[in-house]
């Protein structure tokens, strides 16, 4: 990171002055990298299959809305208070000034020491899928090694790879990143081109009753548009970064906006691309939908090539997701917040090497669950405290926060944010007892653990706002 380790007290409004950090270009790229990723290669089955038909990408639209409001959340808050951390900073600038306000904070990174990396090891988990297509005597051969695991080994030493090799200064990182975006981008366009050329409209038929409104059709659109939500995930990935932020009043909501709307398109054109070739019954059976749209279209040894840019493409994606994430942990240690281990930082490099390491220890275990478990608890576990929790810190900032300036202003306010709440709440309500249930008892152990920890510190509270 390029900031220093004790920075100098700034008002919460006014970013950093860095004469080195990430651009437009470098935002934009981190966002895309970490939307696009293996998500929409791994999970078209899942989303399919939750629907039982291609009346699935309705789920896909409304949670493009979703999202598109949600994004202007981010980018308010983010140009209004650009920080490391992304939701960290902003619940800790708008609730930590009430005296029960800074468990607030708190809770938001004990779940996302949860959601955060099960949402990366999905990452992990989805590209030994395609690493088993491209090498089909690998997990035989671990078998036979009598490793334990077999693949999910590979993938849990992938995460170690990735982690160690996001231990270097920020400014290299941002341009290697553009770089794994690049590859990202190829790999997505040869699935669009080549599905359009081939396209057969034929196979987008629809299954009777595929519009039926009851229960079960509303709790599977629900289901349908988690799983089109985690696949968003990462439009606000550069909020995670702002102190490394160039001009971030601009740059960030520029970069969520921009990202949004392209990776919304691509989303939509990509996936009507693939099960316009595949058929839907056979798409929403395959474990590497990718590899099999191209092994229809051009054979296995084509396929096989594919793959290898598709898991290339993950890799990309737990590049610029691993990077941001890291930083949440350690901005909230570095403000006394969280234990302090989290807030050192490694003095060569200048990053915060406990947090980056940590996070990446939790993502190679959370390798060896399975995929629908990863995906359903990284989208529901943060629901409560990070997404409804910024709403109404975003109200409260507009309302009682006249210190703070806003260089961004939400177009159309309450209206998008408003949506944004019920989208949110409907995610929540249709996620399951199960879910729900893991949800709350993070929450819960979490307003235990701060409590403990609190007074194990004898941390000083803030005095209540007037």
């Amino acid at each position: 990171m390029n900031v220093p380790i004790e920075p100098e007290p700034r008002p919460p409004g006014q970013p950093p002055q860095l004469e080195r950090g990430l651009g437009l270009l470098q935002a934009t790229a981190l966002n895309i990298a970490n939307m696009v990723g293996i998500g929409p290669f791994i999970t078209i089955p899942l989303f399919i299959g939750t629907m039982n038909g291609p009346q699935a990408m309705v789920a896909w639209v409304i949670a493009a809305v979703l999202v598109l409001c949600d994004g202007l959340v981010w980018a308010e808050l983010g140009a209004a208070l650009p920080g490391s951390g992304g939701s960290y900073h902003f619940l800790r600038e708008i609730f930590g000034r009430y005296r029960w306000g800074r468990i607030v904070p708190f809770l938001f990174i004990w779940q996302f020491l949860v959601s955060g990396t099960l949402e990366m090891a999905s990452g992990y988990i989805g590209a030994v899928e395609y690493l088993k297509y491209a090498v089909p005597s690998l997990e035989p051969t671990l078998a036979s090694w009598g490793v334990p695991g077999g693949l999910r080994v590979v993938a849990a030493l992938a995460c170690v790879g990735i982690t160690l090799s996001l231990c270097r200064n920020i400014h290299l990182v941002g341009w290697i990143s553009v770089v794994l975006c690049g590859g990202t981008i190829i790999t997505v366009l040869i699935v669009i081109v080549a599905g359009l050329l081939n396209f057969n409209p034929s196979l987008l038929a629809l299954p009777p009753n595929a519009f039926e409104m009851n229960l079960t059709w509303v709790v599977a659109l629900g289901a349908a548009m988690r799983i089109a939500v985690y696949d968003y995930l990462g439009y606000f990935n550069i909020c995670h970064l702002g102190d490394e932020v160039r001009d971030p009043a601009r740059t960030i909501p520029r970069a969520i906006m921009i990202s949004v709307g392209v990776i919304a398109a691509v989303y939509m054109t990509m996936n009507l691309s693939i099960i316009a070739v595949v058929p839907w019954q056979e798409a929403m059976k395959s474990e590497n939908i990718a590899a099999l749209f191209m092994e229809k279209l051009f054979g296995r040894n084509v396929a096989v090539v594919f793959t290898w840019l598709v898991i290339w493409t993950a890799l990309a994606c737990m590049f610029a997701i691993t990077l941001g994430y890291s930083r949440i942990p350690f901005a909230a240690a570095r403000a006394g917040d969280f234990f302090a281990v989290f807030a050192k930082v490694q003095p060569g490099g200048n990053y915060p090497q406990v947090s980056l390491l940590a996070l990446g220890g939790l993502t190679a275990v959370f390798c060896f669950l399975p995929l629908q478990t990863v995906i359903d608890g990284a989208v529901t576990v943060r629901i409560l405290v990070q997404f409804i929790g910024q709403i109404i810190a975003l109200h409260i900032l507009r309302t009682q926060r006249p210190d703070v300036p806003l260089p961004f202003r939400m177009w159309l306010y309450p209206i998008p944010s408003v949506l944004a709440l019920i989208g949110w709440v409907f995610l929540w309500a249709t996620s399951g007892m199960q879910l729900l249930l893991v949800g709350l008892g993070v929450i819960a152990s979490g307003a235990i653990v701060f409590a403990v920890w609190q007074k194990v510190q004898k941390v000083d509270r803030p005095p209540a706002a007037a």
